[in-house]
């Protein structure tokens, strides 16, 4: 059994430590202004009263429950459609020379255009609102899945791909049976990051005018001079999004202890 680095342990919390001091001094005497930077404690209750309401301290208290639902339900539609699309695209991309040929040149390309460029456009096919957010988070969150579907699917080893022709599998044997689950760490590694991207272009998307969402909070927020909510709200957009990163990854390894025991 692997002896824990304690030493590592108590490095990583130098850093937090130190910022969260120098956040706490700087605002404890008034010198900076709360409408730039709310103390910790203002913070804190703030966030408190967002989730429970009982302080009625802002006007979004006790409403936590239902922008967290509107922004996490948009999370996983737009993530869900890009990973429809993004992972067998990137296989057949990654193993068929027709598909690279026809598909590659034009996913780079655009690719390469920024995510804020598509929010003009988006808003004029879609409009202002739900259908610009779920579009910007699909686009974003596509092209990590892809890419790395790709590579991972390129990346298998020849001799893999020989050892299943060998037993009789065919085309489709090989896909499902060889290359995906060898494909697989490079898989899981485009999902997170298309799940982290999902994330940050909700944001984006639900400051172009949804009534529900984190987001919107944080839009509104801004409008009304509340700062302290704007950091609330960042706060569990970060919360989420690290939380649903855990739940993708556990979720994995869960697949792959369900596959050894079941080779066992």
């Amino acid at each position: 059994m692997k002896e824990r680095n304690w030493n590592a342990d108590i490095v990583g919390f130098i850093l937090p430590v130190l910022l969260f001091s120098a956040w706490y001094f700087m605002t404890m005497e008034g010198g900076v202004p709360a409408y730039l930077i709310p103390s910790p404690s203002a913070l804190v209750n703030v966030a408190i009263d967002f989730a429970t309401g009982h302080e009625k301290l802002t006007p979004y208290a006790g409403t936590l429950l239902v922008h967290s639902i509107a922004s996490v339900q948009r999370v996983l539609l737009g993530f869900g459609v890009a990973a429809a699309i993004g992972l067998p695209l990137g296989f057949m991309t990654g193993r068929i020379a027709l598909a690279r040929e026809s598909l590659d040149p034009t996913v780079h390309l655009i690719r390469i255009i920024p995510g804020i460029g598509w929010l003009p456009i988006a808003m004029v096919w879609f409009g202002v609102g739900e259908g610009t957010t779920l579009f910007l988070i699909s686009l974003a969150a596509f092209f990590p899945i892809y890419v790395n579907a790709a590579q991972g699917a390129s990346s298998v080893s020849p001799l893999l791909i020989r050892a299943g022709r060998m037993l009789g599998a065919n085309k489709l044997e090989l896909f499902t049976t060889v290359i995906i689950p060898a494909a697989m760490p490079s898989t899981v590694a485009g999902l997170r990051l298309g799940l982290g991207i999902s994330w940050a272009y909700l944001v984006l998307g639900e400051l172009t005018g949804v009534t529900y969402g984190l987001g919107a909070v944080m839009m509104d927020a801004r409008m009304l001079g509340h700062v302290e909510m704007i950091l609330v709200s960042m706060v569990f957009i970060g919360l989420f999004g690290r939380l649903s990163d855990m739940i993708l990854v556990g979720s994995f390894r869960r697949l792959d202890l369900l596959k050894e025991e079941s080779e066992q």
